[in-house]
């Protein structure tokens, strides 16, 4: 299992918040139906690498449709597979060691 930071930037939009332009990069995600957590810088997501990509993909193009002509997508990936990973367990094995 893969966990995938994706941090998704409009550029040229109207005004300098992009909140609205972000909620519509997400909805590919709520539907593909992989688990993910919303930070305040990106959007972390969980499950088979395959099938991030092509949703990551998704949520990239789904920001052309908001009168956007530029997108900047970063993409973090973090593929173990010696044993699973969640979000969950990343961020409990750091809060057991502080």
């Amino acid at each position: 299992m893969a966990l995938v930071e994706v941090s998704i930037i409009p550029l040229g939009t109207s005004t300098p918040s992009v909140s609205e332009h972000i909620a519509v990069s997400l909805k590919p995600l709520q539907k593909s139906g992989l688990k993910y957590t919303i930070t305040p810088m990106g959007t972390v997501i969980e499950g088979d690498l395959d099938t991030i990509m092509d949703t990551v993909r998704q949520m990239h193009e789904a920001c052309f449709k908001k009168d956007v002509q530029r997108v900047v997508t970063t993409i973090k990936i973090d593929d173990r597979r010696d044993k699973p990973a969640t979000i969950e367990n990343k961020v409990q094995s750091v809060q057991e060691k502080l």
